[in-house]
């Protein structure tokens, strides 16, 4: 037996899958005196593979779900298979609106067992830019450039366990139908429970799949609320969800993972109400639904200032004025220029830029690194600014 052969033999990465194998592969490969040219690129190219950074798709099929809502079924537009996902993740959609190129992520609601399309269900946001557009302009066969898939709000099998329940609130049940159709798929003992909050009775994506699937399947199940008109046949909850309909529908609270997503009220007040039940936050995970609407209702938001303020942003040589209640990512690219960006909430850092004078406003949300902060680096997504600023890109 060779000394390399007693070494794989005793080596402590005997339990990381592949380890032996590579070994193997790697003493075979030294005897036909390679000098492992042939693999050179392999790693980037199966990378790249898994994670691309951009993805050319085609419009293969538009459902509409609700009066407000439509599902867009997107393929690859060389045919192939789409890179993989974890449920509950994100791509961020380009498009280019009256001379504004910009882009807004969407969770895929299908499930990650699927690569051969994704599904975004979009709502129609009031005021929305990129929404109305989605919703009333786009056609099949119409082609798009999106990132790979992306971000933190999935199910940790290591840490999360199998007693999970989602909170979602309207469109916030999109990333929750991708992890229903996974768990449902799995082989594990899991017990998946959606608590589904909505305005209108009429307007409730989904619903008629996921009473569907509650009926047939033991270990999921729903519970609807209706937080304004309801008819009277309506069997769910009536009003805003509550901490004693949480204490009534969870009992043991303190044990299950949460995952919250919907419009930041409605994320806010979750959270409290689970932080009331004693859940600690390692078991809580919320999906930031894009920048506040009403950053100037937020603590810390200088009182002197309103957000219809107009402040100037100089970028170089160029300047122009913006609405210190309008995010600075959103005011950049009305005015032509660019920095990369993804989940427009503050969470994943791609648009820092540095503020070299001047104030912004950035809500708790913007997960700013202490070292950002020091050296004045600002999440452009979620940063309100309330004085005349200087920037770099």
């Amino acid at each position: 037996m060779s000394d390399n052969h007693l070494e794989v033999e005793t080596n402590v990465f005997n339990s990381v899958i592949g380890f032996r194998e590579a070994v193997t592969k790697k003493e075979e490969m030294e005897s036909n005196g390679s000098n492992f040219q042939e693999q050179k690129g392999a790693v980037r190219r199966t990378i790249d593979s898994l994670h691309p950074k951009r993805l050319r798709l085609r419009v293969k099929q538009i459902r509409r779900d609700t009066t407000s809502t439509k599902t867009l079924e997107l393929v690859s537009v060389d045919g192939k298979n789409l890179p993989p996902f974890q449920a509950g993740q994100y791509i961020n959609l380009f498009v280019s609106l009256s001379g504004v190129f910009t882009a807004r992520p969407y969770s895929i609601s299908s499930s990650p067992k699927k690569l051969g399309s994704y599904e975004l269900t979009i709502k129609r946001a009031e005021g929305g830019f990129v929404s109305p557009y989605l919703l009333d302009d786009v056609e099949i066969g119409q082609e798009f450039e999106s990132t790979g898939p992306m971000g933190s709000f999935h199910h940790n099998p290591l840490f999360h366990g199998r007693d999970l329940v989602f909170l979602a609130g309207g469109s916030g049940i999109a990333p929750a139908m991708s992890m229903l159709h996974a768990i449902l798929g799995s082989a594990e003992s899991f017990r998946f429970h959606i608590i589904y909050s909505n305005s209108f009775e009429d307007d409730v994506i989904f619903i008629e799949e996921l009473r569907k699937l509650a009926k047939i399947h033991k270990n999921f199940i729903l519970t609807e609320i209706l937080s304004r008109e309801s008819s009277p046949n309506f069997t769910g909850y009536r009003g805003r969800l509550s901490l004693s309909i949480l204490q009534e529908l969870i009992p043991e609270a303190t044990t299950k993972m949460y995952y919250v997503c919907g419009p930041t009220p409605f994320n806010e007040n979750c959270e409290e109400l689970l932080s009331a039940l004693g859940v600690k936050s390692s078991r809580i995970l919320i999906e930031s639904n894009g920048p506040p609407k009403m950053p100037e209702r937020m603590h810390g938001w200088p009182s002197s200032v309103s957000p219809e303020n107009l402040v100037n942003i100089k970028v170089g040589n160029n300047s122009f004025q913006a609405a210190s209640g309008e995010p600075l990512l959103n005011s950049l690219e009305r005015n032509g220029f660019f920095t990369e960006n993804a989940c427009r909430s503050g969470e994943c850092s791609l648009c820092r830029v540095k503020l070299k004078s001047g104030e912004v406003f950035s809500p708790p949300e913007a997960k700013i690194r202490k070292s950002d902060r020091k050296f004045g680096w600002i999440h452009a997504c979620v940063a309100f600014p309330t004085t005349d600023v200087e920037i770099q890109l």
